[in-house]
């Protein structure tokens, strides 16, 4: 009797263990859960101890550029990637302010070159984040006050491990053909 009550409490104990395995994923629909989706965003990117990689096509909200220059002064590594035509001259775009801070590299990226157009390219048109290598925002919102207020957007946080893992990978190639300042 008590061998299988042995076997029963460990069995049990197994699965609530994997219940810690599973991803948390967090959704926000904005402008609904606004609020919610800025905190969880700021609160994620002021918690980074090593690193905050961030694709972003277009980043104009002063309070995430805040706490992005607080955590590098702190010593977080900090990379961004920024599309090349909506910010090389965009005075509203974080680029040049943030750029110029220690820890913070940031960067200029380009679409691919269109193979019937000689002088069109894409855009980089992501909206990524990746904060110490584990845990991944990404959606429809651009950084800006106007997407996390008026606009119909969705954010998505998760620290889903195989997502991380190709996340990483993605953000690395989009970053080996970035342009600096």
């Amino acid at each position: 009797m008590f061998d299988r009550f042995k076997k029963i409490v460990s069995v049990g104990v197994f699965l609530g263990c994997l219940g810690f395995l599973e991803a948390k994923n967090s959704v926000f629909f904005l402008p609904y859960e606004k609020r919610e989706a800025l905190n969880t965003l700021i609160s994620s990117i002021s918690s980074a101890k090593e690193s905050v990689k961030i694709a972003i096509y277009s980043f104009t909200h002063k309070d995430i550029a805040l706490a992005i220059k607080s955590v590098a002064s702190r010593g977080v590594k900090v990379e961004i990637i920024y599309d090349y035509e909506s910010n090389h001259n965009n005075k509203q775009s974080t680029s040049g302010y943030l750029a110029k801070y220690p820890n913070i590299k940031a960067c200029l990226l380009r679409g691919l070159r269109a193979k019937n157009r000689n002088n069109y390219y894409g855009i980089m048109h992501q909206k990524l984040a990746i904060i110490d290598d584990k845990m991944v925002f990404l959606g429809s919102a651009n950084w800006s006050k106007n997407a996390f207020e008026n606009n119909y957007e969705v954010l998505l946080k998760t620290d889903d491990t195989d997502t991380a893992l190709k996340a990483r990978s993605y953000f690395k190639k989009m970053l080996g053909s970035c342009v600096g300042f």
